[in-house]
C-alpha cells in the first residue's frame, strides 16, 4: 500500500475515533485520477487513457442500526450530516453529501445492500483537490461503494462499483459525466495507464512507470474551481449527441477524421469543431497507446508522446472551447521550460493540466509555471492501485 493511500486512511480513522467514540470496523480508499490524454471522449463511447493517482479519498466507516447515515469529512463545513435512508432521493442534498447519500441510493436500487444495512457511520479523509479536475468526486464515490457494499457484507466488483457509482452522479448528483472518472478510480493499477473503450468497457492495461524513464508528470492546479454540473459540460455533451445524430450514428466514436469533410457540410461550424476535437482525440489516443506498446517512453517516441499531448490540449482550446486563460498559461509556461508535452486534464473550465517532463527539467518547468502563474499549485504524481479496503 501507497504511503499516501495510508496517510489518507489514518486521517479518516482519526476523524472517525474523534467524532463516533469508537474504532471503526474499516476504512477503504480510492485514488483520484489523471486523464492522460483521451478528454471529452467518454460519453461519446470513446477512448481514454486514464490513470490512478497517488492522492486518495478514505473513509472510516462503522454500521448503525436506526437507518440513518452520518457523514463527517476533514474539508466540510458542515460538522456530522445525518441522512435518514428512507429519506434518501435525487434532490434532496445540495452540497458534498449528494455525493456519499447517492450512491446509497444507487446501491439500494440495485439490490447491491441487501438484505441487512441498516446505516453507517462515515467519515472521510481526502487528498484529492475538489474541483481541480482530479476526480474528486469519483474517488469519494468508489470508496463510499466499497465502505457501504463491506459493511453489508456484498462485494462488489469493480465493473459494478464504476457503474452504480456513475449513476449516483448522473442521477442523484445531477452530473452528466461518462464513465471515465468512476472506471479509472474502480481499475486502477500501480505505475500503469488504462485503455478504455468506453462503449465496450474493455480496459486495457499498459505499463506507465515514469520514474524508471526518468520522467516525472507534473499537475498544474490552476486552483480555478469548476463545477460540471454548472459549466458548459452539459451544453457539450447535448451538441455532441445532437452531431451524432445528424451524421446518423450512435455516438461520435463512429466517425474518422475521412468523415470530417461530410460533417462540415451537415453541421454547423460550432459542431463541426466539437466533432472534429472528438474524432482527433480518438485517434490520439491510440496513437498514444501504440507509443507505449513498443516499450519506455524515450527518443522519438517521447518527443511524439509529448506532441500527442499539446496537440490534444490545443484542439480541447480552440475545437472544443474548454480550457480557460490560466490552464493555457499554465500549459504554455511548462512547453517554455521545456516540457516535452503539456495539455489541461478533466472536464476544463479551470482545473489542472500535466506535463511530461524529464526529471531533470522538473525544477525548470516547475520554476517557470510559478513564475507564470504564482498561485498554481505544482506537485508530481505516480500511477497507483484503484480502489480498496485499507482493513
Amino acid at each position: 500500500m501507497s504511503i499516501a493511500a495510508q496517510t489518507s486512511a489514518d486521517a479518516a480513522r482519526k476523524i472517525f475515533e474523534s467524532v463516533y467514540g469508537g474504532a471503526p470496523t474499516g476504512i477503504w480508499a480510492a485514488p483520484g485520477r489523471v486523464n492522460v490524454i483521451g478528454e471529452h471522449t467518454d460519453y461519446n463511447e470513446g477512448f481514454v487513457l486514464p490513470m490512478g493517482i497517488d492522492r486518495y479519498t478514505a473513509v472510516a466507516a462503522a454500521p448503525r442500526l436506526d437507518g440513518v447515515l452520518r457523514l463527517i469529512s476533514s474539508g466540510g463545513s458542515t460538522g456530522v450530516v445525518e441522512i435518514p435512508l428512507a429519506a434518501i432521493e435525487p434532490g434532496a442534498q445540495q452540497d458534498w453529501t449528494a455525493y456519499p447519500a447517492g450512491v446509497a441510493w444507487a446501491l439500494s436500487g440495485a439490490g447491491a445492500l441487501a438484505p441487512g444495512f441498516t446505516g453507517a457511520d462515515l467519515a472521510y479523509s481526502s487528498s484529492v483537490p475538489v474541483g481541480s479536475g482530479l476526480s474528486s468526486s469519483a474517488a469519494l464515490e468508489c470508496a463510499t461503494g466499497l465502505a457501504l457494499t463491506g459493511l453489508a457484507g456484498q462485494p462488489i466488483s469493480p465493473a459494478e462499483l464504476a457503474r452504480l457509482t456513475q449513476l449516483a452522479e448522473n442521477r442523484y448528483a445531477g452530473v452528466p459525466c461518462g464513465p471515465l472518472d468512476q472506471l479509472s478510480s474502480a481499475f486502477a493499477a500501480a505505475d500503469a495507464v488504462l485503455h478504455i473503450d468506453t462503449r465496450s468497457f474493455d480496459i486495457a492495461i499498459h505499463p506507465f512507470a515514469l520514474a524508471e524513464s526518468g520522467l516525472a508528470l507534473l499537475v498544474m492546479n490552476t486552483k480555478v474551481q469548476h463545477s460540471h454540473g454548472e459549466s458548459g459540460y452539459a451544453e457539450r455533451r447535448a451538441t455532441c449527441e445532437a452531431a451524432a445524430r445528424t451524421m446518423e450514428v450512435s455516438a461520435l466514436r463512429d466517425l474518422t477524421s475521412a468523415d470530417l469533410e461530410r460533417a462540415a457540410a451537415k453541421l454547423d461550424e460550432v459542431s463541426l469543431r466539437r466533432v472534429r476535437h472528438v474524432v482527433t482525440e480518438n485517434e490520439r489516443v491510440s496513437r498514444f497507446v501504440s507509443l507505449l506498446q513498443l516499450g519506455p517512453l524515450e527518443g522519438p517516441r517521447l518527443n511524439s508522446a509529448g506532441e500527442l499531448l499539446t496537440s490534444s490540449h490545443t484542439s480541447l482550446r480552440d475545437d472544443y472551447e474548454v480550457s480557460c486563460e490560466e490552464l493555457d498559461v499554465v500549459v504554455d509556461a511548462a512547453l517554455r521550460g521545456g516540457a516535452h508535452g503539456a495539455r489541461m486534464t478533466g472536464g476544463g473550465f479551470g482545473g489542472c493540466a500535466i506535463a511530461l517532463v524529464s526529471a531533470d527539467r522538473l525544477d525548470r518547468v516547475a520554476e517557470t509555471v510559478s513564475d507564470a502563474l504564482p498561485g498554481a499549485e505544482l506537485f508530481t504524481v505516480a500511477a497507483d492501485r484503484g480502489a480498496f479496503q485499507v482493513y
